[in-house]
């Protein structure tokens, strides 16, 4: 019996709640004033171009929340900048947060079709030239010149449901979305 026929048979666990999930998009439908989040870091500098960043609370579902725990992130540049390389670059994060929330969403997307993953791998690569960021050159674009995402998933599954997974998760990732659409931000000083 193959692997495919044999997974049929068991339900995948990926490790994803999907009722609950499931249960959440029936309650927001119902009360979309609900779907409302604010999502918030803080960040304080260090010193030279270190940054230490923090998550603690959001709002979502009409109220205040905290997260189990404060999530820390420390920022840097590496010493080819001379700088003291004390964290990752900030558009290295931005790659992090691109692989996480497109990955998740194929754990997600693989619970609810009854996929079982064996193992999600992503490699993203993005290319820049420092020239703008630098002031070298005007006409140079400040940020990635693309971003290319590239996963080795192995699932009981075949290639085409796993390339439906990739696709589904890229259509609903909040990341994704943020990054190849342009978004507002206002940046204000307050004393």
């Amino acid at each position: 019996m193959s692997k495919v026929v044999a997974a049929a048979n068991q339900a995948a666990n990926n490790g994803v709640n999907v009722a609950a999930l499931l249960g959440a998009r029936e309650a927001l439908t119902a009360a979309p004033e609900a779907a409302q989040f604010k999502w918030r870091a803080t960040s304080e500098w260090q010193s030279g171009t270190h940054t230490k960043s923090n998550v603690r609370s959001f709002f979502g579902l009409g109220e205040e929340h905290n997260h189990v725990e404060d999530y820390a992130f420390d920022t840097d540049h590496p010493e080819i900048f001379a700088s003291e390389d004390k964290g990752a670059t900030p558009v290295e994060l931005m790659l992090v947060g691109l692989a996480g929330c497109l990955t998740a969403g194929i754990a997600a997307v693989a619970q609810n079709r009854n996929i079982q993953l064996n193992s999600v791998t992503a490699t993203l690569e993005a290319g820049m030239d420092i020239q703008g960021i630098l002031g070298i050159d005007s006409d140079v674009r400040n940020g990635f010149d693309g971003v290319r995402v590239n996963y080795q998933i192995d699932a009981v599954a075949s290639a085409g449901e796993i390339a439906a997974l990739v696709a589904q998760s890229q259509k609903r990732s909040a990341v994704f979305d943020i990054i190849t659409n342009p978004t507002n931000v206002t940046v204000e000083v307050n004393k």
